[in-house]
């Protein structure tokens, strides 16, 4: 069999064409940015090995697996974060909160950041990655998310801070920026039966998904600067209701950014 023709096998089992391409490069050892190979080999034959090995990857993505656990790395804001089972997949979606909460830490000489629920570091690296003079800390609840964040973070020699918190619980001092994409997910959601392979206390936030929301809107005031934003990621319907929430916390400029899809993904105000 030749490299196109496996490709080709993949796509017709159902896989999207680019997930065909990535796993096939990761079953044949090769980079997943080699993409421009597979043009230039399409017609060398496969070793069995390798078709084996591509045959197994597809039957764990149709399964719903995440390309990023299966091939253990995601790029996220041009970073490559190791991803496994101990956090979320990192969502495209979320580089919009990344470029708000950039945008809100603008003509500061040394703005300092606060990520809560930071999962891979996604968020927190992505932050320091483009404000080098930025301080950030991030927080999670999960020791396993924080061991694989600080990872990355040395990875990727950026210098991000790490707590192990409930929320905002033994968090110290103030902030001008915080961030979260905290669990949104109603515990009732039917689509949580496709993500069973995700770390079910990441997604799930009580009977309308905004337990978690309304702590860190609640207790945020205290630990952020006067003029200080907080800024939320959210499921797709629940912008209103979040933003109902920073009025009633006192919040001022209380708006929602769309995500890529023009959906209502992010929403924040002001101290």
């Amino acid at each position: 069999m030749k490299v196109s023709q496996c490709l080709m096998q993949g796509q017709a089992l159902g896989l999207p064409r680019l997930e065909a391409q990535i796993l096939f490069l990761h079953a044949a050892g090769r980079s997943l940015h080699d993409r421009a190979w597979l043009l230039a080999h399409d017609t060398d034959e496969v070793l069995p090995e390798q078709a084996e090995a591509f045959e197994a990857l597809a039957q764990r993505r149709l399964q719903h697996e995440p390309v990023a656990y299966i091939v253990g790395q995601k790029e996220f804001f041009g970073l490559s974060l190791a991803i496994d089972k101990r956090v979320l997949d990192p969502r495209a979606d979320t580089e919009v909160l990344v470029e708000w909460a950039l945008a809100c830490g603008q003509g500061l000489d040394r703005p300092r950041y606060l990520d809560l629920g930071t999962g891979s570091g996604a968020i927190a690296l992505a932050l320091k990655s483009q404000l080098p003079n930025a301080e950030v800390l991030a927080v999670d609840t999960s020791a396993g998310a924080l061991s694989l964040a600080a990872q990355n973070a040395q990875k990727l020699a950026l210098e991000v801070r790490f707590l192990q918190s409930n929320w905002l619980s033994q968090v110290q001092g103030k902030f001008n920026v915080l961030v979260s994409n905290p669990p949104y997910i109603e515990d009732h959601d039917p689509h949580l039966a496709l993500l069973t392979h995700e770390p079910l206390q990441a997604l799930v936030s009580g009977s309308d998904g905004l337990d978690d929301i309304r702590n860190i809107v609640q207790n945020a005031p205290n630990h952020l600067e006067m003029t200080g934003w907080l800024l939320i990621e959210h499921g797709w319907q629940q912008a209103a209701a979040v933003r109902g929430l920073l009025l009633q916390s006192g919040f001022k400029q209380v708006q929602s950014k769309l995500d890529l899809a023009g959906i209502e993904r992010c929403s924040g105000g002001q101290k």
